[in-house]
């Protein structure tokens, strides 16, 4: 019976496999990043800067110059033929991982292999490996090595290497260096640090001029990998910039947060290794590195997919609550599932940042308890009473960040329309065409309509010759957000935007000498009221 279990898992996950190819590969802008490897590769070996390649989609060639040397085969197939073996490759990296996790699952060998399976089915299914099949992504092959040195599985003589070479390609995973030492494991961290070393430097002799540029300046220019304050960078930098804090205050908050994420999962990290549970702490260092890193896009969140597999796995009911919670977050877009029941912009930010304040609690608190709790099974309370407990954390949680009045920076659902949307209505509507707009914007300073939606609250208006400047601010404190204004008509200018609710919003006009000369705050929550009667 149980033979048949792990075939039909198996059998679950080949289906899912081979679904998940086909549609990555009838995409228009398949394997994209791949496409970047390639293209950047290709114009390195014409004998053209690597740095300095941009890809149609605008993307550059982000990595280290070790990692050049790494990819630098991949050229001599066609591109074509590589974005299948890429997927093949990739596939293969997920069961090798589930293989790894399979073993801190479960320590009764019967079970092992259904725990594999149900495993490599479960990361098949989330977002992140979703997101590594459809860009393309190097980031499945880091997390294997990180992990398989993490968990001391390959030969004494070797560990550390992996590490090594691991962060000579992509530099997060060097904090596994820090878990070496903090565990006791100085020869694999002396390992991981000669290895980096030597790939660095081997980089720097076969590339110097591209060695050159990365180490002086693009290791410094994140803004290079896209806008670090999308929803899709789950880090907690990222998290920090749609707070919207101060610039000046940023990188001090986040340093100071970063280091207490860090040290707690790294004690935490050793306490399990001491415990007997090495897998239990490299995925809790994986975790770490998602929440410190100033980029982690989902392709990078592999580790807090296998966190909550291994929370699940636990036998506490807070543990598996815990777990589920987070995997259901790592599954599918909170954010955009429950978008429809979250009107504030408090309870938003909450759904959308869910991955990043997840990893953030399972470093400082959440996941370290595991082994404590599995010593202390007889100091749980019983089952009714921990799914209270769970019920009751739950809702406190949410009634928190639904009375917060968040800064603008918060808001997830805004959005400034650019001349390009001109031409939908849903998006432009209180007038159509120069006449109509001229007509209508000779009221005021700021002449608007409003549209409420579920989740959204659309405005759209025209603005007077005097003024210069347009900003929205969604709620007290914060930076505004600009405002658009474009010249879609002759002798006129239009704007629209989209914010999550108007309840604490304002809107303030400027003149071209940066005086104020209208604000309206009353007047949106009346618009607002008439358009939802």
């Amino acid at each position: 019976m149980r033979d048949r279990r792990v075939a039909l898992v198996w059998a679950t996950f080949v289906v899912v496999a081979l679904v998940s190819c086909v549609l990555v590969l009838n995409r228009a802008d398949r394997l994209s990043d791949l496409h970047i490897y390639y293209g950047a590769l290709s114009d390195l070996h014409a004998g053209r800067p690597l740095y300095e390649y941009e890809a149609a989609n605008g993307g550059p060639f982000t990595y280290p110059p070790f990692a050049a040397l790494v990819l630098g085969p991949i050229t001599a197939v066609s591109e074509g033929v590589l974005q299948g073996i890429w997927l093949v490759a990739t596939c293969a990296a997920v069961v090798a991982i589930a293989g790894a996790v399979g073993v801190a699952l479960t320590t009764r060998q019967s079970r092992r292999p259904l725990a594999v399976a149900v495993a490599a089915t479960v990361l098949m299914l989330s977002a992140p490996v979703q997101s590594n099949l459809r860009f393309g992504q190097v980031s499945i092959f880091i997390v294997l090595m990180a992990l398989l040195d993490g968990m001391g599985v390959v030969p004494p003589r070797l560990r550390g290497v992996l590490v090594g070479v691991a962060s000579a390609i992509k530099l997060t995973p060097l904090l596994f260096v820090v878990y070496f030492l903090a565990t006791g494991r100085y020869r694999d961290a002396g390992r991981a640090v000669a290895t980096f070393l030597t790939c660095a430097v081997v980089a720097g002799v076969v590339l110097p001029a591209e060695s050159w540029t990365y180490w002086t300046e693009a290791v410094r220019q994140t803004s290079r990998i896209g806008n670090l304050a999308s929803l899709g960078n789950q880090s907690v930098h990222g998290m920090l910039l749609r707070v919207g804090v101060d610039e000046a205050t940023l990188p001090v908050l986040w340093a100071g947060l970063v280091a207490l994420v860090c040290v707690a999962a790294l004690l935490r990290a050793r306490q399990l290794t001491r415990q007997g549970r090495p897998g239990h702490a490299a995925v809790l260092v994986g975790c770490a590195t998602v929440a410190a890193s100033p980029v982690s896009w989902t392709h990078h969140q592999v580790w807090p997919v296998l966190a909550a597999m291994l929370l699940i796995g636990a036998s506490g009911v807070t543990q598996r609550a815990a777990g589920g919670a987070l995997l259901a977050a790592m599954v599918v877009s909170l954010g955009a599932v429950l978008g429809p029941v979250s009107t504030r912009p408090g309870v938003q930010f909450l759904f959308e940042n869910a991955r990043a304040i997840g990893v953030g609690l399972l470093c400082l608190v959440g996941f370290g308890g595991v082994a404590v709790a599995a010593s202390r099974a007889h100091r749980r309370p019983a089952g009714a009473r921990g799914w209270l407990r769970v019920g009751v954390t739950a809702t406190v949680a949410v009634a928190f960040f639904a009375v917060q009045p968040l800064p603008a920076g918060a808001d997830p659902t805004f959005k400034a329309y650019a001349l390009d949307d001109v031409v939908n209505p849903r998006y432009f509507f209180v007038c159509r065409g120069p006449v109509e707009c001229a007509a209508y914007g000779t009221h005021a300073p700021v002449t608007f309509g409003t549209r409420a939606e579920k989740t959204k609250v659309r405005v759209n208006g025209v603005v007077s010759p005097q003024v210069t400047r347009l900003e929205y601010f969604s709620a007290p404190g914060g930076p505004p957000r600009a405002i658009p204004l474009l010249n879609a008509y002759p002798g006129s200018r239009t704007f629209s935007f989209r914010s999550a609710s108007m309840a604490q919003g304002r809107l303030v006009a400027y003149a071209s000498d940066g005086r104020p000369i209208a604000s309206y705050d009353e007047e949106l929550a009346a618009a607002l009221r008439a358009t939802t009667r």
